[in-house]
């Protein structure tokens, strides 16, 4: 069988071109409340009550540290996150949500329930079970190192 390099028979085209479309959506909404995707994804992945450790959130998001540290800088400066010395690490710090950051939190969450739920009342539950399972295959697959060997 001979393989397809054509852009629409290709896995990566596909996800790269959906996710670059999602991106693009969840900017220009993120942008009528002067804001961006990157900054409302952040917010998400801040627990509300305890904060979360400034080293977890790179790998959570996917951040480089010198991207996530100016993002935390300016959405310091707009006064949604401040910073606390971790109780528990006296070393770490602590990213925690002003009353404004949780202000902007429930907006990017309601985005957020708004894209799944259209998507869900657009596809099938079997479409959608398939597809999570094949995202997961591919993620595990290169988790792994099964595609390309070191």
């Amino acid at each position: 069988m001979k393989k397809s390099t054509s852009k629409n028979l290709s896995i990566d085209h596909h996800l790269r071109a959906t996710w670059q479309a999602v991106a693009k959506m969840y900017n220009e909404e993120a942008s009528k409340y002067g804001s961006t995707m990157a900054t409302g994804f952040l917010l998400l992945n801040i627990d509300l009550k305890e904060g979360t450790a400034s080293t977890a959130l790179g790998p959570k998001m996917g951040m480089e540290p010198t991207s996530l540290s100016r993002l935390l800088k300016k959405m310091e400066e707009r006064g949604l996150i401040y910073r606390e010395k971790n109780p528990k690490d006296g070393r770490g710090v602590l990213i925690k949500l002003t009353d404004f950051g949780i202000e902007k939190r429930e907006t990017s969450k309601q985005s957020v329930l708004k894209f799944n739920d259209t998507v869900k009342n657009s596809i099938s539950e079997h479409k959608l079970k398939s597809f999570f399972e094949v995202t997961e295959t591919i993620n595990e697959l290169i988790s792994n190192k099964l595609i390309f060997d070191n």
